[in-house]
């Protein structure tokens, strides 16, 4: 019974989660704006106090709401590097498998990113670009390189003009995520490789080729995507 009064309460939980995220999709709760008490909020819903406050800690977790001490639950800006902030976590935290599956979505992502940013990018963000080129071609530090790497592709995401999918990829590159693929990554002459790759997406987006800039960034991200399939014994 305790069983089947648990999965009924979670079921009402998720039905609140649900209608708290329908209304602020049709405008009924904009960003920014505070949220009926806990006690209304459940009675027009026709739920639980309980289930309601589950279902607002569920979604604070998420990003979707925040707590202000002392003042009540908002809705967030919702912008989108606060909202993606879990995929940082998924990323930080996966194995094996997962990663492989992570590359993958990077893979896509970051070459439609680098194809995007070779049509739009500025001047000032072309030579941001080519001075974190010109870092890593610089240093044979490890950490060094790694910043450079990351600040070279989060320069590019931010010139393709696409705040969600930059965000996305922020998630997917976070640096504890490279760390772990640099260690063992960088024991198969990578340095100069990684070198070569960067050269050849930094070529593409000063020629404003978006084709030569998506194939390369893809065989960039593919190339680490096939050594941890390797690893995994999976090629």
């Amino acid at each position: 019974m305790e069983q089947q009064a648990s999965a009924q309460k979670g079921t009402v939980t998720q039905r609140a989660i649900e209608q708290i995220k329908a209304m602020i999709g049709e405008g009924l709760l904009e960003p920014g704006q505070r949220l009926p008490t806990e006690r209304d909020l459940a009675a027009q819903l026709g739920i639980s106090r309980s289930s309601m406050r589950e279902a607002i800690r569920a979604l604070t977790v998420l990003g979707v709401l925040e707590a202000r001490h002392g003042s009540g639950i908002y809705v967030t800006q919702l912008e989108a590097g606060d909202l993606l902030e879990t995929f940082g976590v998924v990323a930080d935290l996966s194995r094996g498998p997962r990663l492989v599956e992570l590359l993958e979505v990077r893979r896509v992502l970051e070459s439609t990113a680098t194809a995007l940013a070779a049509a739009r990018i500025t001047d000032d963000q072309l030579t941001v670009v080519e001075g974190h080129l010109k870092a890593m071609e610089g240093t044979d530090d490890p950490e060094e390189i790694l910043a450079h790497d990351l600040a070279f592709h989060r320069e590019i995401a931010a010139a393709a003009g696409n705040a969600t999918m930059a965000a996305i990829l922020e998630g997917l590159s976070s640096r504890t995520f490279r760390a772990r693929v640099w260690r063992g990554y960088e024991q198969q002459d990578a340095f100069a490789r990684t070198r070569r790759e960067h050269a050849r997406i930094y070529g593409a987006l000063a020629s404003r080729d978006p084709e030569a800039a998506r194939s390369a960034a893809a065989g960039h991200v593919g190339e680490v995507e096939q050594w941890l399939r390797g690893q995994l014994g999976e090629a």
